[in-house]
């Protein structure tokens, strides 16, 4: 097959390409023709010192460097596949202490930690409260009347509050939460005019917040997930710091993925209003599986090759960096029966929305599945007439498939 010509210097981590749209065609045309491609970077424009990254665009592929950890590391450069130009290398390597960029043996156990509060149990535990708190956010949103941002006012809500729930944060705090994850991540997007120091200063805020908590549990252990990850170091728990950075982790894997896989989701149904009549008449099971495979919130993550291997046909040497995207996978035909199509009674659905399987597959899938089956449910419930007014303003981002606003009415 030949080559696919992609335009001179086209990079799929360039922010300025996924603030406009996931450039899909593309990856399929890669997915197609040439599936593990080279793509060059000149300068330093990701942070790396280094001459690009290999793009891997299929989905079983993506799955094999997923779940082959001893051949692609996460710690060597960071899960994170683009940072920006002005980065320095050691606070790069400062995010190791973050589960996302470890490796086995040290992630397997730290995860087996951080997984008891991620039980089946732990889960059902928390749905009737977040049911009511999912049913109150619609309905102060319907009460206030009027035109809305569903971003802000419904999606962004219930994954804060959920991650409050769970860890114990009293829920005026949310906003802080909300604020500091924000600018985490935020530091592509001018519009934020976000710098590396003050995303680096939100960081340390998130973790010295959870740090607090953690040593008041320590000092007056309660009924809640913080108590049972630090209370007891010595018997195999996280100290401190440990859980600190956990709770970074959860400001971004569970607030801002789950926020932005809600607000696809609602701008799908509102785009595919036979699909958000069959939602509203049949409520399938299966539609935040969907939702979460059409909206892909993590465009891409990236591993490092530990030694010469092949992949899809191409060395891969040593050093360099993979680029795992996501959501090409997500739109595999070797896969998927029409994977353009919007389908929330999709089954089955093998996406790789919530990683490529192996060992950093999404701790918090069951979390997030809940609470997009709960907001959408009451979104049917109390506001099943509502309409886009505006196009989806997207977020200026290397990695995050971002929207930062919706503008809706409802009925």
């Amino acid at each position: 097959m030949p080559c696919p010509a992609l335009p001179d210097g086209f990079d799929f981590t360039d922010p300025d390409l996924l603030q406009h749209r996931v450039p899909l065609p593309e990856l399929a045309e890669l997915r197609r023709a040439e599936p593990v491609r080279w793509i060059p970077q000149s300068g330093n424009v990701a942070g790396f010192q280094d001459e690009g990254y290999w793009a891997v665009t299929r989905h079983a592929d993506v799955r094999y460097v997923s779940t082959h950890p001893e051949l692609f590391s996460s710690t060597l450069n960071t899960a994170i596949i683009r940072f920006n130009e002005h980065i320095r290398r050691d606070s790069i390597d400062a995010q190791r202490l973050i589960m996302l960029n470890m490796d086995p043996p040290e992630h397997t156990r730290v995860r087996q930690i951080v997984q008891r509060g991620f039980t089946p149990r732990s889960i059902r535990a928390l749905e009737e409260r977040l049911r009511a708190r999912a049913t109150a956010i619609v309905a102060e949103v319907r009460e206030a009347g009027g035109p809305f941002d569903f971003v802000t006012s419904v999606a962004c809500e219930l994954p804060l509050q959920a991650i409050a729930e769970l860890i114990g944060i009293p829920q005026d705090d949310r906003t802080k939460i909300f604020d500091w994850s924000n600018k985490m991540i935020a530091y592509d997007d001018p519009e934020y005019a976000v710098t590396e120091e003050v995303g680096a200063q939100s960081a340390a805020e998130i973790i010295a917040y959870a740090m607090n908590m953690a040593a008041e549990r320590k000092q007056c252990p309660a009924h809640d997930i913080v108590s049972t990850l630090v209370a007891a170091e010595d018997e195999g728990n996280l100290n401190s710091d440990e859980f600190g950075f956990f709770v970074l982790m959860l400001a971004v894997a569970g607030n801002e993925t789950t926020r932005n896989a809600i607000t696809h989701g609602m701008h799908a149904f509102l785009t595919h209003p036979e699909q958000w009549e069959l939602y509203k008449r049949e409520r399938p099971a299966t539609a935040a599986e969907e939702i979460v495979r059409w909206a892909t919130p993590v465009f891409a993550f990236q591993r490092t090759a530990t030694q010469d291997t092949e992949l899809g046909g191409k060395l891969i040497r040593k050093g360099d960096r993979v680029g795992l995207f996501y959501a090409s996978a997500n739109h595999d035909p070797e896969v998927f029966d029409r994977p353009d199509e919007f389908d929330v009674t999709r089954d089955p659905n093998p996406h790789l929305g919530f990683g490529g399987g192996g060992p950093h597959f999404c701790l918090g899938k069951s979390l997030a599945v809940l609470e997009i089956d709960l907001i959408f449910n009451a979104v049917a419930d109390a506001m099943p007439g509502l309409r886009l007014l505006e196009d989806p303003r997207r977020l200026r981002s290397a990695w995050i498939n971002g929207v930062k606003e919706l503008r809706v009415g409802a009925e």
